[in-house]
């Protein structure tokens, strides 16, 4: 009988857990739209302010804070705009700033124009430079708009983590606002969105061990807020229209309640089998590259590079080993090609690099099975310099 699958892609989505299916099933049973005074209707209502809760709590922010939408890509859209509400009044933000690591949905810039949006470099490090955005923050002008900086706290490929605090008070230094893409983060790290100093989280359920297709911005306050993006019947305070989705919305907060419960003690073991992982294709492939290895980075993730091999190569080998893990990101319908957070951390991106991340359902005997097939894999690669 063949061994069964060991699935290693966290990062690109978490299996949904037993608390949120069973909490989607039950929403499913309902009736009511949410909108609706009637009963049916109110107890949809308490159902989806119950999620708001749970997932506020994850992030230490204010239920009425948060909005869901349909996707973080959806949340990095709406909150990507050149213009703001406070009040009835428009608050125009002139230029978006954006690492040269952020995931696709927010290098994209938004409701920005293509002229409107500068990149921020990052070190060798994977860091954000933090002199160079300021410096691009020095030379920005106020008559423009407010200047917007959007910075992932987790980069999904490396999961280096980035020292917001600090890129916080620049951006604040020069009267701009911060939008962190915490989808990474949330729930391997302690989160609290005012002692990030950032005005907007982006957040994701799927991420999380919910389910797809729902996710949230999350604000600090109510005072400023970006234009609608899906306008129509002025559900979720206005910022998003449409008839919520009950199911996905419950199974998000189950989600988030469980992974705010134990926080530390759990990620404390999952970095355990990944420093494992890591010992062990060093200890068999003393070449192994990792990437980040030496920063400060969420204790699931390892992005590592085999020379000789070719990343999609080695994606297909692992695969038929019966190990799912990535080659990269998971963005864009299996594609697999250079890594711009590679490039942009200086690094030779040609051959791309894999990507090893787990979760609370991982055990020493699939780090085992890792390491097996890691072992046979890094045997067959031709001498470096001759990628297969």
């Amino acid at each position: 009988m063949a061994a069964a699958r060991i699935y290693l892609d966290w990062n690109a989505t978490a299996p949904l857990m037993g608390a949120a299916r069973e909490a989607m099933l039950d929403a499913l049973s309902m009736p009511g739209n949410p909108s609706s005074v009637h009963a049916e209707g109110r107890a949809a209502r308490a159902v989806i302010e119950k999620a708001r809760r749970e997932v506020a709590h994850l992030v230490g922010a204010e239920p009425a804070h948060v909005t869901f939408t349909a996707s973080a890509t959806e949340a990095a859209n709406q909150v990507l705009s050149p213009i703001y509400r406070m009040g009835k009044s428009r608050v125009a933000l002139g230029r978006l700033y954006v690492s040269a690591i952020e995931h696709p949905a927010v290098r994209a810039g938004g409701r920005f124009s293509a002229d409107q949006v500068t990149e921020v470099p990052v070190t060798r490090s994977g860091i954000l430079d933090v002199d160079a955005l300021a410096a691009q923050l020095a030379s920005h002008d106020p008559a423009d708009g407010l200047p917007l900086v959007a910075v992932m706290l987790v980069n999904n490929e490396t999961g280096i983590i980035q020292p917001i605090r600090e890129i916080s008070a620049t951006v604040k230094k020069f009267g701009g606002l911060l939008v962190v893409d915490a989808v990474q983060a949330a729930g391997r790290i302690p989160l609290s969105i005012a002692d990030l100093g950032a005005d907007f989280l982006i957040l994701s359920a799927h991420k999380l061990g919910g389910p797809k297709g729902v996710a949230a911005l999350v604000a600090r306050g109510e005072t400023l807020m970006p234009e609608p993006l899906v306008r129509g019947g002025g559900q979720e305070k206005g910022h998003r229209a449409g008839t919520e989705n009950l199911a996905a919305m419950t199974g998000f907060g189950a989600s988030a309640s469980v992974m705010t419960k134990d926080l530390v003690e759990r990620n404390a073991a999952i970095a355990a089998l990944r420093d494992k992982a890591e010992a062990g294709m060093l200890a068999a492939a003393r070449d192994t590259v990792i990437y980040g290895r030496g920063e400060a980075r969420v204790g699931n993730t390892s992005f590592f590079h085999l020379p000789g091999l070719k990343a999609e190569t080695g994606q297909i080998a692992f695969d038929l080993e019966g190990i799912a893990l990535s080659a990269g990101a998971a963005c864009s319908s299996g594609k697999v090609g250079a890594s711009h957070v590679l490039t942009a951390m200086g690094e030779d991106a040609s051959t791309g690099a894999l990507r090893l991340s787990i979760g609370p359902d991982t055990t020493e005997s699939d780090i085992d099975r890792f390491l097996g097939a890691f072992v046979k894999i890094a045997a067959r690669r031709k001498p470096a310099g001759q990628a297969a």
